[in-house]
């Protein structure tokens, strides 16, 4: 193989395409992309792996599975239509949203051209609209009742923290304190997530939204189980503005929780807000994280929580880092708990 410096190693390659050098692995490993290698048996990408790799990444970004990105790329385009559909339908949405707000910039100047000043507030408006979610409440225990509140609240928000500190209980309280907000706890896994059988069998329209989401995760590399079925239940409810998901990889192997996760990326921009209780590096991958997520760290010494960014370096970034850890070692742990004192009445 040449030596030119047109050869990028993966980490470099993974920059340049927006990706983590994760995702180019599992590339590699579904035949998708082969990179060369250096003498030294060393990954390399060129101009042929790079445009390849690009393709994918494309193809990734337009929601297809792994499955259906092989097919395309093997020259069966038909997996395309209902994916470009759908982006053809967040751009024309974008773009009214867009025109309903230069219309309104629009009107403004007509009233200054007039000598007509905006009214109170109308500025604020624009530039943030009253949609835009945020919440506000009094912690509680194990904090001292201090004030949290968060603004700018992204599609997909990780809550994340060591063991004891008060995780659980936030979720709970964003769960009472969002709007519309339903908590989907791990009561969903009991009896083999018969209540989530219950609700599909009950409600056909959501019988199929789960039915073809599950379709997607399989065609990317899930394994169908009961744990499955009831999150993803839960999550294509239409009954909740927000969810909030307590310890979301609960039951569910490595492949499929990295399935999950690209799945729910997919669908941020268009969906509902989600949060996610985890510790699981499959499902918090920091160097993945784009503009759409926040991770929200609570701290083991129980200082309130807070948003950190997903940056070496930055505050609370490690502390973040040390409660990730494989699926195969959360499995490992699975059922150990911190002790927890007497609450003092």
């Amino acid at each position: 193989m040449s030596s030119s410096n047109q050869f990028l190693n993966p980490a470099t390659a993974a920059q340049q395409l927006g990706v983590s050098a994760k995702a180019l692995r599992l590339y590699e490993q579904r035949g998708l992309v082969t990179p060369s290698r250096t003498a030294a048996g060393y990954r390399a990408y060129g101009p042929d792996e790079m445009a390849r790799a690009s393709e994918i990444v494309a193809l990734r970004a337009l929601g297809l599975s792994l499955a259906q990105v092989a097919r395309v790329l093997a020259g069966d385009p038909q997996g395309l239509e209902p994916a470009l559909a759908m982006h053809q339908a967040a751009l024309e949405s974008r773009i009214r949203d867009l025109a309903g707000t230069a219309e309104s910039v629009r009107q403004l100047r007509a009233d200054l051209a007039q000598g007509k000043s905006p009214a109170a507030g109308e500025l604020a408006r624009l530039l943030a609209p009253e949609s835009e979610l945020a919440v506000a409440f009094d912690l509680p225990w194990p904090w001292g009742g201090e004030r949290f509140e968060l603004r700018d609240i992204r599609p997909l928000n990780y809550i994340i923290g060591p063991l004891g500190s008060g995780k659980t209980r936030l979720a709970m309280a964003l769960a009472e304190a969002l709007p519309g907000a339903a908590f989907l706890g791990l009561d969903r896994l009991e009896h083999g997530g018969a209540t989530a059988r219950a609700q599909l069998h009950a409600d056909p329209a959501l019988k199929t939204r789960v039915d073809q989401s599950l379709a997607w995760l399989v065609d990317d590399g899930a394994t169908r189980s009961d744990a499955l079925i009831a999150l993803l239940a839960g999550l294509e409810s239409e009954n909740a503005t927000v969810v909030v998901v307590d310890t979301v990889e609960q039951g569910l192997d490595h492949a499929t929780q990295e399935a999950l996760i690209t799945h729910l990326r997919n669908r941020a921009s268009t969906s509902r807000p989600l949060f996610l209780m985890t510790r699981s590096s499959a499902i918090l991958d920091l160097p993945a994280i784009s503009a759409d997520e926040a991770v929200i760290l609570c701290p083991a010494n129980h200082s309130p929580p807070t948003r950190v960014a997903p940056y070496p370096g930055a505050p609370g970034y490690e502390a973040v880092a040390t409660c990730l850890a494989t699926p195969e070692v959360r499995a490992r742990t699975e059922g150990v708990i911190a002790w927890r004192p007497p609450q003092v009445a």
